[in-house]
């Protein structure tokens, strides 16, 4: 899988920008402030429908601009495609000239993973960006989950605006039956689907940890859940109901799903050191490469913002070792010397692009 060609109009800080992709590296690199991470923003929006910066789609739009662009080709190993996604009061998406109706329905044209310094925070951080580590790697490959993923947090939303209307307004609490049994419906889906996944992710890291740290670490991924059975995921509901009356959500649930890391036995978010954390994140990163790989048969598109400069040189040495056959579009301040590559090289300079 790969991007052939990239055109922009109105996005970001670009007026109108065209950029032809080879199949293997290629470096965009430029001062801050440029537009650099605006490439990987317009790529991931074909990917995901969504963007990794920001959830209000008018900050994409080019100042003094009434909508935005993009257009992307790509090449897949049965079929060429066309995206086009364009911004203004709403969004209009297309594929192959056919305007879809339904976000799904672009998920899975264009694989993609993101790497961007934020992402060293995955481990560090609270459990929200480990849950959304997870979401976004099975919404690719399972649009049932993101559709259950969905309706699962509108009932949630449901349910806590009524607690608030116990609270305040005397409602009757057995109406909250309607919207436990459709969480637990809801969650029985997601959790399968979540437990499958870290099952696959588990079954790649443990070698690639091994290659990246010289097999002088030994990796674990613990899954953490309140969810068991759909009728202790009810009773878990019931029992924490004065509880979420009194504080107005959902105490409990899959909504607070994580994950845990172990380096030879021990919890990294204990003991773990600086660069434990990058490798771990650096191997948990390329289990997901592998993971879609093996969904599809084909490598996902690698988006690095910036990524490459939180790596030592060996770090950055075992990770270009394993993305040899996938497509990467990187980003960075520097022009990166990759030795013994082919790839393309870009600059960008106040919202224009040449390659060198």
């Amino acid at each position: 899988m790969n991007i052939t060609k990239l055109k922009l109009e109105n996005f970001r800080n670009y007026d109108s920008q065209e950029i032809e992709f080879n199949k293997g590296i290629n470096v965009i690199y430029g001062d801050n402030a440029q537009g650099k991470t605006n490439i990987l923003e317009a790529i991931f929006l074909c990917s995901m429908g969504k963007s990794f910066r920001t959830s209000k789609d008018k900050e994409l739009i080019k100042i003094n601009s009434d909508f935005a662009k993009i257009n992307i080709e790509y090449e897949k190993s049965d079929r060429n495609g066309k995206i086009e996604y364009i911004i203004s009061n709403k969004k209009n998406i297309s594929i192959n000239g056919v305007k879809i109706n339904r976000l799904s329905e672009l998920l899975g044209n264009i694989n993609s993973i993101i790497f961007s310094p934020d992402d060293m925070e995955i481990l560090k951080d609270g459990p929200q960006k480990r849950r959304k580590f997870l979401n976004m790697l099975i919404s690719q490959l399972r649009p049932r989950y993101l559709f259950n993923l969905n309706a699962y947090n509108k009932t949630l939303e449901q349910r806590n605006n009524y607690l608030r209307q116990i609270k305040l307004e005397n409602k009757p609490e057995n109406m909250l039956e309607i919207w436990n049994e459709k969480l637990a419906n809801h969650a029985q889906i997601i959790n399968a689907y979540r437990r499958e996944f870290v099952d696959k992710i588990s079954n790649k890291i443990v070698d690639i940890h091994r290659n990246i740290t010289d097999n002088s670490e030994e990796i674990k991924i613990n899954y953490l859940s309140e969810y068991k059975s759909k009728e202790s995921y009810i009773k878990l509901l019931q029992e924490n109901t004065k509880n979420d009356i009194y504080k107005g959500y959902t105490s409990k649930g899959i909504h607070r799903d994580d994950f845990e890391i172990f380096l030879n036995g021990k919890n990294i978010n204990l003991y773990g050191s600086q660069g434990q954390f990058r490798t771990a994140i650096l191997s948990l990163k390329l289990s997901e490469l592998y993971v879609i790989y093996d969904e599809i048969g084909e490598y996902p598109i690698l988006l690095l913002d910036d990524f490459m400069s939180e790596l030592d040189e060996k770090r950055r040495r075992k990770f270009v070792e394993n993305i040899t056959d996938a497509q990467v579009i990187l980003t960075g301040t520097h022009k990166l010397i990759l030795e013994k590559f082919k790839y393309n090289i870009y600059n960008v300079k106040d919202g224009q692009i040449k390659k060198e």
